[in-house]
């Protein structure tokens, strides 16, 4: 197997390659120009690549050295883990976060006991999520009739609500679409309590990712104002929602319902297998958690709850590791706090 850079002419079969947006050649010029370095290597089997990996490394304030970042990328093994390592040490790293794109239904046998081990020997260890560890993944390649009636009694009855109501699902893939989603973005991490993107990394994101139709915005429309604005996301016939907004007006007519089923209907159009619906809790969600409603309001279109391995630090420089988990725990502490004084 060799392994080298890919080139920017092999742009269109590296992207055939790889599994998630988060891999994209698109995602990793969009990165570039946030000021993160992107590397991206091919494995090759007789001249034809097998595998692909995109790393990010990322500038650590205060700290003589970068943290690598390695989302979605495919099941471990040790070549894989070897250029991890060697583009660590490139980077000065103190360690890069892994997070596989690989996962398995959450009521099934585990089969991630021994790949688990294999990190570890490998020299990395359980880190702090960046990615969720569930999330809901709908399989639309039943028919339209047998996925509505998968979907619960009351997502069903909130769906034909929101429709008799009058709520429009309309395609606004535009600079006009992208600008009044950060306008409604604001209304909710402000109503809500948590933290979202700058706007210009959105915009940024636009301006790669919207070029290539990987990133598509959607609103639902009540009255002449729009009450919803989601950003989705299509890549290699899986469709993904990773970002969604809504004003808090008019909520009784159930506008995010219908965007959600005609976000499904959206992928079965464009010939998608797969709704991935970019997050969830466990198995068994704790109803006071604040993500409680999003994992409910998901659950109720018919999703299967999946696992993923989880995040693995691979540590490039040991002594310096302590020191970072340290500092980024009390990062962490202080930003609670901060958010549940500002509630």
């Amino acid at each position: 197997m060799l392994l080298r850079p890919i080139r920017e002419e092999e742009r269109p079969i590296y992207d055939q390659t790889v599994q998630h947006p988060l891999q994209s050649w698109a995602w990793g010029e969009f990165r570039k120009k946030t000021g993160v370095e992107v590397e991206r290597v091919g494995f090759f089997d007789n001249g034809k690549l097998v595998h692909a990996l995109q790393i990010f490394f990322h500038k650590i304030p205060h700290f003589n050295g970068t943290a690598g970042y390695f989302p979605k990328g495919p099941m471990p093994d040790e070549e894989q883990m070897s250029a991890v390592q060697q583009l660590g040490k490139r980077h000065g790293a103190i360690f890069v976060k892994m997070e596989p794109n690989v996962a398995q239904p959450v009521n099934g046998v585990s089969a991630f006991d021994e790949v688990k081990k294999f990190l570890v020997s490998q020299g990395a260890q359980p880190g702090r999520p960046l990615f969720t560890k569930y999330t809901f993944q709908l399989d639309l390649r039943p028919s339209e009739e047998k996925l509505f009636a998968q979907l619960s009694s009351k997502t069903r009855y909130n769906v034909n609500l929101a429709f008799k109501k009058g709520v429009e699902i309309y395609e606004n893939s535009t600079e006009e679409g992208l600008e009044r989603h950060l306008e409604i973005l604001a209304e909710t991490t402000s109503r809500q309590g948590f933290y979202a993107h700058s706007p210009q990394y959105f915009r940024d994101m636009w301006q790669t990712l919207g070029k290539t139709g990987t990133m598509r915005i959607f609103e639902a429309n009540y009255q002449g104002t729009v009450l919803v604005s989601w950003i989705m996301f299509i890549f290699n016939g899986i469709l993904y929602y990773p970002y969604g907004a809504s004003r808090s007006i008019h909520r009784d007519v159930m506008a995010s319902n219908l965007m959600m089923w005609e976000m499904i209907k959206f992928g079965k159009a464009n010939g998608c297998k797969m709704f991935d619906m970019w997050g969830a809790l466990g198995p068994e969600p704790d109803e006071k958690d604040p993500w409680f409603g999003f994992h409910r309001f998901k659950k109720g279109f018919g999703g299967e709850l999946v696992e993923f391995i989880g995040s693995y630090d691979v540590v490039i420089n040991s002594s310096m590791y302590p020191v970072f988990r340290l500092a980024e725990n009390l990062r962490w502490t202080f930003l609670r706090l901060k958010a549940k004084f500002r509630k």
